[in-house]
């Protein structure tokens, strides 16, 4: 996910730290968010947060579940639900290795980033991940712990 300096259209509107500490993320994979209009001009002023959420393929759909999108002031008469599902935009190949994943693999479809791409439109990275036990928390925990470390003596000695 380069971001170029000039591009005015590129933009993050969540990000889902927490990811990457919980699940060991195998591969990512971008997709289009169906969303009401409302929504769309609440995610322009960042009221979005995926922090909570997940992904699920049902009945041939890949679904974007417990996602948040702030309420639109100016959307008084036709406002959005904040918190419902979301469908999510792939090809059917990218579906079928994503459904693959899931039930037979036992992987989960961790969201990672919201944004709006380059042409100023709505997208979503999902993460295929499995889930981290305590020791490998601890593990990634000490990696880190020990690279700042590193990087302090270094930075003292030179």
């Amino acid at each position: 996910m380069a971001k170029k300096p000039s591009d005015p259209n590129y933009k993050v509107i969540a990000e889902n730290r927490r990811a990457r500490f919980d699940y060991a993320i195998d591969t990512d994979i971008e997709c289009g968010i169906l969303l009401q209009g409302s929504e769309v001009k609440s995610l322009r002023q960042n009221g979005g947060n995926i922090a909570e959420s997940y992904a699920a393929v049902e009945n041939g759909e890949l679904w974007l579940v417990n996602s948040y999108i702030a309420p639109y002031e100016q959307a008084k008469m036709f406002p959005h639900d904040e918190r419902r599902r979301r469908k999510l935009l792939v090809s059917r190949k990218e579906l079928a290795d994503l459904w693959n994943a899931t039930q037979r693999k036992g992987m989960t479809l961790v969201p990672l980033v919201m944004y709006f791409n380059h042409r100023g439109i709505a997208k979503i990275k999902l993460g295929v991940a499995k889930g981290k036990k305590t020791h490998d928390k601890r593990e990634t925990a000490a990696k880190r712990d020990w690279n700042r470390q590193k990087q302090r003596l270094l930075k003292d000695h030179a």
